[in-house]
């Protein structure tokens, strides 16, 4: 999971001025990378597996934790493979800047799912009222123009920047066995309209970027010259599994003019979608989620993108704003000040010239091709992606009982969990790694030995619950802390599995345990985002599992929960994981507002 988001301060400049190079290390956001402190090196193996242990404890049966143990103990002692990963991991650490990244990033690209799962994350700006087709083309020529980048600070420590520059003129590349990340340097952008893509040059000759009005001419031709919309929506295949869409990517280029129209899509600086209205039977931020993460399907936008590009912009024919991105390119935190960049607008100007005619991208269709089209068609359309608003109480409520506003939301997550299921989730909440240099994502262990005490009690009438959940939250906050510096159990366990690959050696049984893959492998990431008048959505990671994401305002709570429709078992569990969220949350509050009035009048306790 790649949503994390944190507070933005400085101001530093960003905005289309000169062609986007794949080589902006020393670039204008990374002025201060030297300073940021390295990814410190993993904490002891010791430290590593009592972590672990005291993490998967609460969810597994007797049986499977006695046998852990003996795994665990065989893979820690002195002189066995366990101290030899951790040495090579150790050497990794101090001759990489970040060897948290490094594995991040490896575990990304292992991932073979399609990229509206988890790997896509988006974000939809405030409606707009578009009375005609014009008012739809002048605001994505804003968007296109220039905005204002908002450097990032979190607990006073300032963040990794370096993120944003792997968003613009980036792609991924479909492979058979592993997808590349690759940046380039052009001078254009592509546009979709009804699912046709055409090259659009922002630059004038003289190397100045257009202007609006250049821009609002440009996106008009384009717009005129594709009013036919039964065109086959080639775009749509970048939404498959990716071991199926790297056979078709090969199938695709072998043509000469379709291996042309695809590189000029891939080495593009970004891709402006104008797209279709969306179905009015659905509420707007449904509606909007859907359309800006994955275009709501085949038979509306879903063929009007391409969805291995780093930024696409999405402006849509009913008011709809917004950024899909890649998650292996820039976290949730990045996404959302793309957002606060976008907002504020700087237009610039240049002298006005006669201007080429975009160039339409041709595609020749075979019928293996065709079938292919089709069969995309049909997946594209179980993605579901739901957002509702708890608004009973918020931050405010909280922080009055001098209470951790999001240990207090993981709690109520976790109980809502075990009264559905009777077990303690394997919850893991994703958290920004950017104090350090390079830093991604890190992961805090949301259920504790405390936790599980707290939620297993809660229904008991017999049981104080109030010590639990000081108790509990508590053990959260020293996890986050935890993660923050660095030492997070997923992130270590991982790297030492992916050590032991590198270093060709058979795989220890503490990675193959079934134990490891219900703990760390197949968890769900209930994670905070923190953010301001946008609204952040993602994709599921896979049919069965629920993906939320949820904000914390002053007086309510938005949420936000992903999964497919085609997975039975997934519905229920997004509608159940829903609802019951909310009744733990009204729960909890009733629990705490019942001590404070007991505490109040000693007299209703007798």
């Amino acid at each position: 999971m790649l949503r994390m988001c944190s507070r933005a301060g400085m101001v530093k400049p960003w905005q289309l001025g000169k062609p986007v190079s794949s080589t902006l290390v020393a670039g204008r956001n990374l002025s201060q990378q030297k300073g940021l402190p390295k990814m410190p090196a993993p904490p002891p193996l010791q430290q590593a597996c009592e972590l672990y242990l005291n993490y998967m404890e609460p969810m597994v049966e007797v049986k499977e934790l006695k046998r852990t143990k003996e795994l665990v103990e065989e893979f820690r002692k002195a002189g066995g493979v366990g101290e030899r990963l951790q040495r090579g991991l150790e050497r990794k650490a101090d001759n990489t800047e970040n060897w948290m990244t490094d594995y991040f990033m490896k575990i990304e690209f292992d991932n073979r799912n399609p990229l509206l799962g988890s790997s896509k994350s988006g974000c939809i700006f405030p409606r707009m009222d578009f009375r005609d087709k014009k008012r739809q083309i002048s605001v994505s020529c804003l968007y296109v123009c220039s905005g204002t980048l908002l450097a990032e600070y979190i607990r006073g420590k300032q963040l990794c920047m370096k993120q944003y520059e792997q968003i613009l003129s980036s792609c991924i590349v479909p492979g058979l066995e592993k997808d590349s990340l690759e940046f380039y340097a052009e001078k254009h952008i592509t546009v979709a309209h009804n699912c046709q893509f055409f090259v659009l040059d922002v630059y004038n000759s003289d190397g100045t970027p257009l202007t609006v009005d250049q821009l609002c001419v440009q996106l008009e031709r384009i717009c005129n010259s594709s009013l036919q919309n039964n065109v086959e929506r080639v775009g749509i295949l970048t939404t498959e599994h990716r071991d199926i869409w790297s056979k078709t990517y090969i199938d695709l280029i072998k043509d000469k003019t379709n291996k042309e129209s695809v590189l000029a899509i891939q080495n593009s600086i970004f891709t402006v979608c104008l797209d279709g209205a969306m179905p009015p039977d659905e509420t707007f931020d449904n509606n909007a989620t859907e359309q800006v993460l994955h275009g709501g399907g085949s038979q509306w936008n879903s063929g009007n993108r391409w969805f291995d590009k780093g930024l696409q912009i999405i402006i849509g024919e009913d008011g709809t704003c917004g950024i899909n991105t890649i998650n292996s390119n820039a976290d949730g935190v990045v996404v959302m000040n793309m957002c606060e960049t976008l907002k504020k607008l700087q237009v610039m100007q240049s002298p006005l010239e006669p201007l080429p005619v975009p160039q339409r991208l041709h595609f020749n269709i075979t019928p293996e091709l065709k079938k292919d089209i089709e069969e995309a068609k049909r997946w594209s359309q179980d993605l579901d992606v739901r957002i509702t608003t708890f608004d009973n109480f918020g931050k405010n409520f909280l922080k009055a009982y001098k209470l951790s506003p999001d240990a207090f939301v993981q709690m109520a997550i976790q109980l809502a969990y075990y009264r559905i299921h009777q077990q303690i989730p394997a919850a893991l909440e994703s958290v920004s790694m950017r104090t350090f240099r390079l830093g991604r994502l890190g992961f805090i262990s949301s259920n504790s030995p405390a936790s599980a005490a707290f939620v297993k009690a809660f229904d008991d009438p017999k049981k104080q619950k109030v010590d639990l959940l000081e108790k509990a939250i508590k053990a959260h906050k020293w996890y986050t802390n935890l993660a923050m510096d660095g030492h997070d159990i997923y992130m270590h366990l991982w790297a030492l599995k992916m050590q032991a690959v590198e270093e060709k050696i058979s795989m220890p049984e503490i990675f193959i345990d079934t134990s490891f893959y219900k703990t760390l492998d197949k968890g769900f990431y209930p994670s905070q985002v923190r953010i301001s008048v946008e609204t952040i959505c993602f994709g599921a990671q896979e049919p069965g599992l629920n993906e939320i994401v949820y904000g914390i305002m002053n007086d309510h709570i938005d949420f936000t929960v992903a999964n497919f429709k085609s997975s039975d078992t997934g519905k229920e569990n997004r509608t159940h994981m829903t609802n019951p969220v909310q009744d733990a949350l009204l729960d909890m509050r009733a629990l705490l507002e019942q001590t404070k009035r007991a505490e109040a009048n000693p007299d209703l306790n007798q």
